[in-house]
């Protein structure tokens, strides 16, 4: 809790992108496993964006009709002066009431759009220090697991370089036993037991080491 809240404060005044809309972010979940927390969160982000693009095709379209009322107006204001007649009167009231319900929305529209980005950037801020968590967190058990194997291979190594001199000791042995057994027994007797032994095969006298 309290690197979390460390992070809260480095953070302050800093912009970071969108995370659900950067594809590198989508990335780092095919080598780290997404939280339920953060899918919901994922969820969430993507809900507020389409509200927010919604909003904004929604406020297009409001000014479009306000202003078509607004150009509707002027000639049923010039009729009235002319003529009064009560279909008129209808006509222009409908006219006024729908510009006034355009007004209303574009006020409600543009308070939540202005609501919006704080939440949103709120959201996301949350679905970054949760990433980085989740990131750290593999990185840590990566790193256990690379010491436990980096030990693995230094005791391997140990006993490997003891096993290669074993095995360069009964060469040598080997090599001079077959060279003594020549000595004392002549070429000719050592050719008929080598037919039998075979020097050089393993487990068996050492002719010429490899």
């Amino acid at each position: 809790m309290e690197k979390t809240n460390q992070f809260v404060e480095a953070l302050q005044g800093k912009q970071i992108p969108i995370l659900i809309l950067d594809n590198k972010w989508h990335q780092l979940f095919t080598r780290v496993e997404k939280s339920k927390s953060l899918a919901a969160k994922e969820a969430q982000m993507n809900e507020l964006l389409k509200r927010q693009g919604k909003l904004n095709q929604d406020l297009k379209e409001i000014k479009k009709l306000k202003n078509r009322m607004m150009q509707e107006i002027i000639p049923l204001s010039e009729e009235l002066r002319v003529n009064e007649n009560e279909k008129t009167v209808k006509k222009l009231d409908e006219k006024k009431r729908l510009i006034e319900e355009c007004n209303e929305k574009t006020d409600a529209y543009a308070d939540e759009l202005i609501e919006l980005p704080r939440q949103i950037d709120q959201l996301n801020h949350s679905m970054m220090l949760e990433t980085m968590e989740l990131c750290y967190s593999k990185i840590g058990r990566n790193q256990k697991d690379i010491a436990e194997i980096a030990k693995w291979i230094a005791m391997v190594r140990v006993e490997l370089k003891k096993n290669i001199v074993r095995k360069q000791e009964r060469e040598e042995s080997n090599q001079e036993l077959y060279h003594y057994m020549h000595d004392v027994f002549g070429a000719d007797v050592i050719e008929l037991f080598d037919m039998q032994y075979k020097p050089g095969e393993p487990g068996t006298p050492s002719g010429e080491t490899q």
